[in-house]
């Protein structure tokens, strides 16, 4: 329970060690905007209507959104700070609106609460912390029961039917770096990934979350600094493409045998937030990057072919060469299999192509949803909205 602030205890996190100018960055951004953002509604596309109160949420039920790590620490804090609150003022907790935010009696007592918490914290490090536990276990309670756990869109529109699975050959590996205002989104496409391929080859690391991102460095660190790519358009170093990779004599056994134990696979991070909020997570990679290797620029991939997210018509790009994060994997993926002959037998073409189907019958159910709901389907209409 958040009673105090000195119950925000940030112990052996990776980011911790992060340098001077690193921290100085991270405190401007986060007392700037964290505040505002967590009592801000999240994007139109987000309407769940909470109606149960803020039970523990027990391991299956967090593993169910799909991750295999234990619940987040602070996580369980932040709810259990909210049951307390729950049964001090002997009101029933209830989430509904735009983004499913706190409401009824609890949310003033709630917001005030957490703003004098949040304020009381000195370290930047402690404020991103809090911040991203708040944003998830928020989302957590605000839509168990309304969000189905594998698609994450309301049951009543649930698409998993349509997404067919297949495995992902074991010598590559995603990393999803999700932001917290992305987790649980309906539109969110990284969830796909682990849809398809399952969670141990497409892994949920949560920006802001100690153990998820702990898990991530520890596998980097096993791996080793040349079997991790970034998938980023890093315009500060010499860009690099698909075709700059790599691959060893052990990484391009015959389709369907399996690689040796001893033999780790190649990881590929993928940062799955709105272009805005992926500036400030590449910085905090960057920086854990530098601390790990004494490295200043992380290797970063660039797509050389790069096609339109067929999800561009509803969730809006900065422009139309930028993509989203289910669209860019399938793009590794092709390119993987033209790029590097070696690796044809594993199918890489064939799984861009479920992920593309994915995305399709991802934005089928989005767009019958919206119509269902008398939304515009459109770029061009949506604008036309926005700007009235």
């Amino acid at each position: 329970m958040l009673a105090a602030p000195a119950r925000v205890v940030v112990s052996r996190c990776c980011a911790a060690s992060l340098p001077a100018d690193s921290k100085r960055r991270a405190e401007w951004q986060v007392g700037a905007s964290c505040l505002s953002t967590m009592a801000a509604s999240s994007p139109e596309e987000e309407s769940p209507v909470g109606r149960m109160g803020a039970g523990p949420v027990s391991l299956s039920e967090w593993q169910g959104w799909g991750t295999s790590s234990t619940v987040p620490s602070l996580v369980t804090e932040v709810i259990e700070d909210l049951r307390t609150l729950e049964r001090d003022l002997d009101a029933n907790m209830s989430f509904g609106g735009l983004g499913g935010k706190l409401r009824g009696p609890l949310k003033v007592p709630e917001d005030k609460k957490r703003r004098t918490l949040y304020q009381s914290l000195t370290d930047s490090e402690q404020k991103l912390q809090y911040f991203t536990a708040w944003q998830i276990a928020h989302r957590l309670i605000g839509c168990r029961g309304y969000l189905c756990q594998r698609c994450w869109l309301p049951k009543e529109d649930c698409m998993c039917s349509r997404v067919v699975p297949c495995s992902l050959w074991n010598g590559i590996r995603f990393w999803l770096y999700m932001h917290p205002k992305d987790f649980l989104r309906q539109n969110n496409t990284g969830k796909l990934l682990w849809q398809l391929f399952g969670i141990q080859s497409s892994v949920l690391c949560l920006f802001g979350i100690h153990e998820h991102e702990e898990i991530m460095w520890d596998a980097f660190r096993s791996s080793g600094k040349k079997m991790v790519w970034f998938l980023y358009p890093n315009k500060s170093a010499t860009p690099k493409s698909v075709q700059d990779i790599i691959f060893e004599n052990s990484y391009t056994c015959p389709k369907g045998q399996i690689m040796d134990s001893n033999d780790l696979p190649l990881n590929f991070v993928l940062i799955d937030g709105t272009w805005s909020n992926s500036a400030a997570m590449y910085r905090r990679l960057k920086d854990q990057w530098a601390t790990l290797w004494g490295e200043e620029e992380p290797p970063c991939i660039s797509l050389s072919t790069l096609n339109v997210s067929v999800m561009h018509k509803l969730r809006p790009q900065p422009s139309w060469d930028r993509t989203c994060t289910a669209a860019a994997a399938a793009g590794l993926l092709s390119e993987l299999h033209h790029l590097h002959p070696e690796l044809c037998l594993h199918g890489f073409d064939k799984q861009a192509t479920f992920v593309e189907n994915a995305l399709e019958a991802l934005l089928d159910a989005l767009t019958k949803r919206r119509l269902r709901m008398g939304r515009s389907i459109t770029r061009k209409e949506r604008k036309m909205v926005s700007s009235r």
